[in-house]
This record gives structure tokens, sequence and C-alpha cells, in this order.
């Protein structure tokens, strides 16, 4: 995907960054997540392990749904423009579940002689229901 690239001027309160769906979570998605990422938690990969602790099943990583609102960050703008980047994890994402991030500018300013944007981001299951909230900072040109 072209990055998009917009002037401080151009990008106004409201406007809404281009979203990204991910395909349903699978098992083979949290075990690549795993070996990329190191975090090799059982809970997220042995279904017996997840059991004992007292859940149905394994579930995502909460950062690997971080990682999916950074790559809607990068893709509208490059990563070294990024200047802040934080989530409040809200809710379990399951197995099935098909993530889709969203990102809407929320405020405009300036901090350290740089013209900013503040984005707030959301992530939702296919039912609406939220799994992350959180926000970034973009210096713009």
């Amino acid at each position: 995907m072209e990055r998009m690239t917009f002037a401080y001027d151009a990008v106004q309160v409201g406007d809404e960054i281009a979203s990204l769906t991910t395909e349903p979570i699978t098992r083979h998605t949290l075990a690549l997540y795993c070996g990329a990422s190191g975090d090799h938690n059982p809970i997220h990969v042995d279904i017996d392990f997840a059991r004992r602790a007292g859940m149905p099943d394994v579930f995502a990583h909460g950062m690997l749904s971080m990682a999916y609102l950074a790559r809607v960050l990068t893709n509208w703008v490059p990563q070294d423009r990024l200047r802040s980047f934080g989530v409040r994890f809200a809710a379990i994402t399951h197995v099935g579940d098909a993530i889709t991030c969203t990102g809407k500018v929320v405020e405009k300013f300036e901090e350290n002689g740089e013209r900013r944007v503040r984005v707030e981001l959301t992530t939702t299951n296919q039912d609406g229901d939220i799994k992350l909230k959180g926000d970034a900072i973009i210096a713009m040109a």
C-alpha cells in the first residue's frame, strides 16, 4: 500500500485514517506471533494450559492487536513521524475474531517546534466489541 502524504494544514480533526481488517485469528497466527515476538506465554498457544487457568481456549496476545494498529499508522505516515503510541487492553481477542483497526484525528497542536496530530485508535472484533483503545501522536509535515 502506498503511503498518503498529508500536510498538517490538510488534516482536520475528525478525519479518519484508512482502516485495516484482519483475517480471523487462527491458532497458527498465534504460534507465528509467539515466535516473532518472543512472547511464549502458553496461555496463547496451549489449550490445556489455558483451560487449567480457567479459560475456555487460548486467546491472542494483546500486543498482536497493537501491532495491527501500528500497521495502520505506518500505512498512513512513515514510522519516523510517530512520537508516541499507547493502548489500553479492553477485552480478550479470541481465536476466530477478525480485528478491525481504526484511527481518527482528534487534536491538532504544536509541540517542540513540530506540528502534530493526536489520533484516537480502536480495535474491534466482527461483533463490534472493543478490544483495544489508545492513541498516537504523529508529527506532520
